[in-house]
């Protein structure tokens, strides 16, 4: 057994991402690929005890029936990356990671994922309570036959419609009781897999703009369980670059008027997004990063629109309106075209290898620390890259410190 055998177990497992980071981890454990775009494999973090590739044992929950394999093999020929010749090697490990995946739920995700389920349960007739039962589950025999001390949940799903707030969010024993009673919706499925991974003191990371654990609810139950925390929303692509760019304006006092940002790709989270109602959710943590740098609010305008032939190709545009010295009104633009999933990915995996290290420090509750890595990261306001990312840099120096 590997010295730091880690369960990393991924919600929407067979999606672009969850199929990236598998063959991903493979490809780097059989020294195929290098680990360029990890953040993690930075000279800040050498000699710290990080899990390598080989550590990690996948599995997962999804709600379409189908192979790690299969999905690499239509991402390949959909989106034209990934080398045949590393999905022949690591063959064998794909379909030990296929058959560790489990049917997933579709309850609270609203219709528009429910369209894409071919595998999932119909939950309609069960207690939210049932649900996360059968999750947990999954979960434990998951640890269990692996023989894993430990299991990381990552959440990489589909967006979902907003979710209210509401009284049974605000404090777990009144969560607890409505999930066992509760005829109307009390929290959406990416809340489900987090109850279900935090009641067991599983870490629960949300990589997504859905709810998840971020309500007091949850909060209050990680604390309990002693588990780890960690989102939301990965920022990977356009946004990272608000985040970089934001602070150079607010630094040279270059007053920003307007920032539109223009975003296509053809993906199945564009499929998704392309329902009003889920694109809200991501809209909203796409946009708030600009007004929290620069402290104040410009007009700003974010789309996003589904342009079924790019793939997994995302391309995102933005013009951004600014005045200068005396007045002088002017303009800087920039395009911004990447692989979704490609770049998602090494953040996924940093994020893992993250948390088991700060599950091995006696870490318990929020990560702040990994606040660089999302669009609205828990528990900080901080929205600037670099301060963000000073958190990190911080955080790695007390870790070999403290060895």
């Amino acid at each position: 057994m590997a010295q730091n055998r880690v369960g990393l177990w991924l919600i929407g497992a067979f999606g672009g991402v969850g199929s990236t980071v598998a063959l991903g981890l493979c490809a780097m454990a059989r020294g195929l690929v290098g680990e360029t775009g990890l953040v993690s494999s930075l000279p800040l973090f050498e000699g710290l005890p990080l899990p390598a590739a080989g550590d990690f044992v996948i599995g997962g929950h999804e709600i379409r029936k189908t192979t790690f394999e299969e999905a690499v093999e239509e991402f390949r020929a959909a989106s034209g990356v990934f080398e045949r010749d590393w999905i022949t090697a690591c063959r064998a490990e794909l379909d030990e990671a296929s058959r560790r995946v489990r049917p997933g739920t579709t309850l609270g995700a609203g219709p528009t994922i429910q369209k894409l389920s071919t595998w999932a349960p119909d939950d309609s007739g069960l207690s939210p309570r049932a649900v996360i039962d059968r999750l947990g589950a999954d979960l434990d025999a998951f640890a269990s036959s692996e023989k894993l001390e430990h299991v990381i949940v990552l959440n990489v799903s589909s967006t979902e419609p907003p979710f209210p707030a509401g009284p049974a969010l605000e404090h777990y024993s009144a969560l607890e009781q409505a999930l066992k009673t509760s005829k109307d919706p009390v929290a959406p499925a990416s809340t489900l897999y987090a109850v279900a991974a935090l009641e067991r003191g599983y870490t629960y990371i949300n990589f997504t703009p859905s709810l998840g654990a971020s309500c007091p609810a949850l909060a209050e139950l990680a604390e309990s369980t002693n588990a780890l925390v960690a989102g939301k929303d990965g920022k990977t692509g356009e946004t990272l670059l608000k985040t970089v760019l934001a602070p150079m304006f607010a630094q040279r006092n270059l007053q920003v008027m307007s920032w539109v940002g223009h975003n296509i790709f053809g993906n199945r989270d564009g499929i998704v997004l392309e329902d009003p109602v889920n694109k809200s959710s991501k809209v909203v943590t796409k946009d708030r990063v600009v007004t929290g740098i620069l402290g104040y609010k410009p007009a700003t305008v974010v789309s996003i629109e589904y342009v079924p032939d790019m793939g997994d190709w995302k391309t995102a545009w933005d013009h951004i309106h600014f005045t200068g010295f005396l007045n002088c009104k002017m303009t800087l633009q920039f395009t911004w075209q990447g692989c979704d999933s490609l770049l998602a990915a090494p953040l996924a995996i940093d994020l893992a290898r993250l948390a088991h290290l700060e599950r091995l420090r006696g870490g318990r509750g929020l990560m702040r620390h990994l606040a660089s890595f999302f669009k609205s990261p828990e528990g900080v306001e901080e929205h600037d890259y670099f301060k963000q990312f000073d958190l990190l840099a911080d955080y790695a120096r007390k870790a070999r410190e403290t060895r």
